[in-house]
């Protein structure tokens, strides 16, 4: 790409506007402009909600965990770590030294880069929605375990009631636990990668596809517990 902006590449990788053939490269030349910025991003409110998804979408799991994981100027957790509660309009909007940004134009309460929240749910958790199945009548589970994470838990409140995702990592192990909440009347495909043994408290129909394992669900909790090895963990 001639633009070289992280912002260019992301767009141009979450909308596909980049042919197929070229798909691999564009990634892999977002890869090198975050690399030169020390891994940081340096996007505005159009290219940041979509930098973790154009990553993770891309093959590059571990670099969106550790992206969304810098607490550095800039990113999400500098922000925690000064002390946000919400997220700010600017990556700095509190400085190092204490100053603001602006005492004039600086809100504390603006929505758009805290968008990486959508990739929290649906990546990280892994609740995606079925878009043969609209309104989550089907849902698919796909958690990314890793990221420097060892417990993560979500709940989407659906119009059928709450899904829920629970999973624990045991670091030394590589043990996962997975407990899910699946609505009534409703139903779920769960997607596990990279597992090397599995133990479940439930008989569930598994197939493999595409080197993942792939459960089907009814409503109801299901708890499993398996054994796996990524990069990312």
């Amino acid at each position: 790409m001639n633009v070289q902006t992280q912002t260019a590449h992301i767009l141009a990788l979450h909308f596909e506007l980049v042919p197929k053939r070229y798909k691999e490269k564009v990634a892999a030349d977002l890869v090198r402009l975050l690399e030169k910025e020390d891994g940081h991003l340096v996007t505005g409110f159009m290219g940041t909600p979509y930098f973790c998804s154009a990553l993770s979408d891309n093959g590059y799991v571990k670099e969106a965990f550790d992206l969304l994981m810098k607490n550095d100027f800039p990113s999400w957790l500098y922000q925690v770590k000064m002390g946000a509660t919400t997220i700010w309009e600017h990556w700095d909007g509190i400085k190092p030294d204490g100053t603001m940004w602006s005492p004039s134009m600086n809100s504390f309460n603006h929505y758009a880069y805290g968008a990486v929240g959508e990739w929290l749910y649906c990546v990280i958790a892994g609740i995606e929605m079925d878009e043969k199945a609209p309104g989550f009548k089907h849902t698919i589970i796909q958690p990314h375990i890793g990221g420097g994470l060892s417990e993560v838990q979500a709940s989407y409140k659906s119009i059928y009631g709450k899904i829920k995702v629970h999973w624990k990592l045991n670091k030394i192990t590589k043990n996962v636990d997975l407990r899910l909440s699946i609505p009534h009347n409703t139903t779920a495909s769960l997607i596990l990668k990279d597992v090397t043994a599995i133990k479940t408290f439930e008989k569930l129909d598994c197939c493999e596809q595409k080197g993942c394992l792939k459960f089907e669900l009814l409503s109801g909790i299901h708890e499993l517990s398996y054994r796996a090895e990524s990069d990312d963990s």
